[in-house]
């Protein structure tokens, strides 16, 4: 029992590990033979709570035995005052560097007992006092006893900041100071230096009198964004007027001074670097920045800031150098240089500490800075509420902004802030420069690190562990979004517009919209104004994005249409939250979304109803890689869950606008040949079909509580039979029904009649989409005839009335919907009437070749271009098709790889049979894929479908860039290119169509 009680009052009890630990807190008084002493509980437990209890103890100690007098009044205080308890114990535990200065300044620690630990306003004052010859003079100490002066001063100011920030890892009752804070007050402590190093300088110099010799010194770097660490270089440049001899020697002077004492003073940083002249005039200054100044000296410069030395002449200098940093994003390649920059700095990074590099490394703190700096450096020549040389009060205005997204300005703020704390804590262990995280392996060094920093075990983990997961995740973070905002290929097209043209509502900004091609800039104006008015995020970021969509809208064939077509999608999408966040953080999206309302009339009237497709433009592969087979599946498993037909059809609808825009974007953007944009077509078509069946029988077998009359099936014909379909094609089908066993023909029939009708109405209600119309007229008898025959009825018909031309339609035949069995016995019983028995004989050849020419004389319109006319027209779709399906007629029985209702294999398959010379075949080919790829583009560029090609205007402009050609060539010569390629077809189908 002893033994136990020993165990539970021993010293390991509070966390110390050390040998010694009883007898050190015995000599203090804090221990006694039966355990802790009473009244020294509260000094106890926050010993346990430091980051290394034994260092803390053995720090009290050495502190005990340098000044035995002065103990019994701390021991006292450290007692009685949890204040002084909870700073000085938790910078003893965590930083030897501090309590050296403690052992060997003897009542020093008493700067930690007022209710306020530290005050920066005083800082400079007590300095500047400690280095007086006396109180009220302007002479100061020199040589050496200044700097030591001057270093007791510093370390005591220091030793004040580290207790405020660190108290409250040991008493709670302390608050914890904001981090902002914490850099503030060390960066306050630094400029204090900085003036105390001056005024010893003008000492050792004699130049309090000199009047000719001015100096401004400049912080740069942390200082200047008033970010520093507890060990920090101070980047500094010297601004020099009069006797430049004596201001130089003045800055040398001061560099020492405060180098010897306080920190390394680093003016690195000066034009032309350690090689140029330590100081310079202001208009040596400001000759080298416009003449010579390279990238990176203009991103060091955002910081700049005066803080000692003549004041009037940093604020010169500052102003001078402002003008410049803000127009430094129009420089060539500037994005680029810094983005070059940052990763020559990463490389320099040794492999093996890549990974614990705070600083420098991958996720590291110049991660956030080089990703904030370019930022502001882009935006913010537009935005004064973005130039701020602090990297926090930076992140704040972007995201407020909107230039970076809520979430990801937040969540950089905190690892930001996470690294600098664990940088700080482990600069704090003995006042050392350094940035290198602990290897994993130093189970101890992570554990008072972690306690430093105040992170607790958790669920069975260390809080070494803890600290060490928690390293990983921020620099993750950061990682992932360093690479997602500093890489943002906006930034580049931003940099790219001038600084005027930033400056939208300004009339010089009309006169620009004007010289970039906008036929009404006043009235461009006008959706601009309607964009950006207010204060709200949403105009915050169409303001940044706007001037960059300008100029991209300029390189399209319509700027003003599609500067009111975004207008428009913007205003319908104002409450869709992702919208503007992934046109500004996703540059390929704006550049794409802007060539796309440029050019087409139809994808913005989509892009209002489907906008989930705007996410899509970012990745080509989701894009355009999508399996027609996989969408048709998906529309139809959507459509069956619906719970009547409105509703399947309005899914349909859905669904099928879903991804005619993406087929649509993704053609307009040269990510799909014309064949696989006909499949997808064609497919959706279907899938729409067999949905709006498939209700349509649910439906009527609900009303008549019966099972189904009869079997239906939908066979398609011409476009959707051959799948080649465009984006206004009609959806040609054959309705063909068989009566169930035991249901007379008539009301089979009847009931197919009406599913039939059910389908063709639904699917033919008015809807701002493309139309989705079902035509039946290739039926038996046409119009006039019934809307749906039985199997035996299309067979008795073709067998007997059935015209040459029902045979060339059905050509293109294939079941598409309904009954399976059905639709395949309807296709193997019109193989018999459209693959004849012996072909044609020469009257049924002479009389294809009338109805063709019957047929281009009549329909094409008159007082058009017939070399215009995609469908009609002068080798257009037309000539080709007749050219293959009189072949097909011809020998389709007799050579089954003819049986396709595809036009581009039908031509193959006639070149391998060797029934047509490969060259005509390609001529043919060729014509027929870019007759169907100008009549897609002519409706995508006018949203409705027309067969004729623009002769001339914007129309063909954009028919022309839909098609690829570039942006500067003539339109006409893209009108020649058609001339000659149809031209050649038609000679081919003159020939090989008309010839015997």
């Amino acid at each position: 029992m002893a033994e136990q009680a020993r165990g539970a009052a021993s010293p390991a009890r509070y966390g110390f590990t050390d040998d010694r630990a009883e007898a050190q807190l015995r000599a203090a008084g804090w221990w006694t033979d039966t355990g802790p002493a009473p009244e020294c509980l509260d000094v106890l437990s926050a010993l346990s709570r430091s980051a290394d209890p034994d260092l803390a103890l053995r720090e009290l100690e050495r502190i005990r035995e340098s000044d035995p007098e002065g103990w019994t009044s701390l021991a006292a205080a450290l007692r009685d005052d949890p204040n002084l308890r909870g700073r000085l114990i938790s910078v003893l535990g965590t930083s030897s560097a501090l309590a050296d200065f403690l052992v060997g300044s003897p009542g020093e620690w008493k700067r930690l007992a007022h209710d306020k630990c530290t005050d920066t306003d005083c800082y400079a004052d007590e300095l500047l006092t400690a280095v007086r010859t006396e109180p009220g003079s302007e002479a100061t100490l020199t040589g050496t006893p200044a700097e030591q002066a001057l270093r007791a001063g510093y370390r005591g100011l220091l030793l004040e900041i580290a207790a405020a920030d660190l108290g409250h890892t040991v008493e709670q009752r302390l608050d914890r100071p904001p981090y902002t804070e914490v850099t503030g007050q060390l960066t306050a402590l630094a400029e204090a230096a900085l003036i105390a190093g001056l005024a010893v300088a003008r000492t050792e110099h004699k130049a309090h009198e000199a009047e000719d010799a001015r100096l401004a010194v400049i912080a740069m770097g942390k200082c200047g964004g008033r970010e520093l660490n507890y060990v920090s270089d101070v980047d500094v440049i010297f601004v020099g007027e009069g006797d430049l001899q004596l201001v130089t020697r003045l800055a040398s002077a001061m560099m020492r001074v405060v180098g010897n004492s306080c920190f390394e003073v680093d003016a690195a940083l000066r034009p032309e670097g350690k090689a140029g002249a330590l100081v310079r005039t202001l208009d040596g200054h400001t000759a080298y920045y416009k003449k010579w100044a390279r990238t990176w000296e203009y991103q060091a410069l955002l910081k700049a800031r005066p803080v000692a030395g003549d004041k009037e002449l940093g604020r010169q200098y500052v102003e001078m150098v402002d003008s410049m940093v803000w127009a430094a994003a129009e420089r060539e390649n500037f994005v680029a240089d810094v983005q070059q920059m940052r990763r020559r700095v990463e490389k320099h990074v040794p492999s093996e500490l890549a990974e614990r590099e705070l600083k420098l490394g991958r996720g590291g703190l110049r991660d956030v800075e080089f990703a904030v700096q370019l930022l502001q450096l882009v935006h913010g020549r537009a935005d004064p509420e973005l130039r701020s040389p602090s990297t926090m009060d930076a992140l704040d205005a972007l995201g407020a902004g909107g230039y970076v997204g809520r979430a990801d300005a937040a969540e950089l703020e905190v690892s930001y802030e996470f690294l600098r704390t664990v940088e700080h804590r482990l600069q704090l262990r003995r006042l050392r420069r350094t940035h290198l995280f602990p290897d994993a392996s130093e189970t101890a060094e992570l554990r008072v690190l972690a306690r430093a920093i105040g992170i607790k075990p958790e669920r069975g983990r260390s809080a070494g562990d803890v600290l060490l997961a928690e390293f990983r995740r921020h620099g993750q973070r950061i990682r992932r979004l360093h690479e997602k905002l500093f890489y943002r290929p906006l930034l580049q097209s931003v940099a790219s517009v001038p600084m005027e043209a930033l400056r939208l509502t300004t009339k010089q900004a009309a006169r620009r919209l004007a010289a970039l091609g906008y036929a009404a800039p006043d009235g461009a104006l006008q959706h601009i104004r309607a964009l950006t008015s207010g204060v709200s995020r949403r105009a915050s970021i169409q303001h940044a994005l706007l001037p960059v969509i300008l100029d991209l809208l300029a390189d399209t064939p319509d700027p003003d249409g599609g500067l009111l077509a975004y207008r428009k999608v913007s205003e319908a999408l104002a409450e869709t939250p992702w919208y503007l966040r992934v046109l500004r953080d996703e540059g390929a999206v704006v550049e794409r979304l802007a060539f796309m309302l440029g050019t087409s009339k139809l994808v913005p009237d989509l892009l209002v109803r489907a906008p989930e497709v705007l996410q899509l433009l970012g990745d080509p592969t989701r894009l355009a890689g999508r399996d027609p087979a996989e969408v048709a599946k998906s529309l139809r498993a959507t459509v069956r869950r619906q719970p009547g037909l409105n509703a399947a059809v309005a899914a349909a609808r859905s669904l099928r606008r879903h991804e005619l825009l993406r087929v649509a974007s993704a053609d307009l953007l040269g990510l799909m040949d014309v064949r696989r944009v006909c499949e997808a077509l064609s497919s959706i078509w279907v899938a729409v079909l067999q949905g709006a069946l498939a209700a349509a029988l649910r439906k009527k077998n609900a009303e008549t509580g019966d099972s189904p009359l009869a079997k239906i099936a939908v066979i398609g014909m011409g476009r959707l039979g051959g799948a080649e379909l465009g984006y206004g094609s009609d959806a040609d089908v054959l309705f063909v029904c068989e009566a169930n066993e035991g249901v007379p023909d008539s009301d089979g029939i009847r009931f197919a009649s009406s599913v039939a009708e059910t389908v063709s109405q639904a699917l033919g209600q008015p809807s701002a989409d493309p139309p989705l119309h079902v035509d039946s007229d290739l039926r038996p008898e046409g119009r006039g005839g019934p809307l749906v025959r039985t199997l035996e009825s299309y067979r008795a018909y073709y067998a007997r009335w059935s015209e040459l031309w029902e045979a060339q339609a059905l050509l293109r035949a294939r079941f598409i919907a309904g009954d399976d069995e059905l639709g395949a016995r309807f296709i193997a019983m019109i193989d018999e009437i459209r693959y004849p028995d012996g072909g044609l004989d020469a009257a049924q050849v002479r009389e294809v070749r009338r109805m063709k020419a019957r047929v281009q004389a009549e329909r094409i319109p008159r007082g058009t271009d017939h070399t215009l006319n995609t469908k009609l027209g002068r080798g257009g779709l037309a000539d080709v098709e007749w050219t293959v399906q009189l072949e097909q007629l011809r020998h389709a029985r007799e050579l089954p790889a003819l049986r396709t209702t595809s036009t581009p294999d039908a031509l193959s398959a006639l070149t391998e049979a060797g029934l047509m010379d490969a060259a005509d075949a390609d001529s043919l080919s060729e014509a027929w894929l870019l007759a169907t790829r100008v009549r897609n583009a002519v409706m995508l560029v006018r949203g409705k479908a027309v067969d004729q090609v623009p002769g001339s205007g914007r129309d063909l402009a954009a028919v022309a860039r839909v098609l690829g050609q570039a942006e500067d060539d003539d339109p006409g010569e893209f009108l020649d290119f058609y001339r000659k390629v149809t031209r050649r077809a038609h000679t081919v189908v003159e020939r090989v169509f008309f010839e015997d």
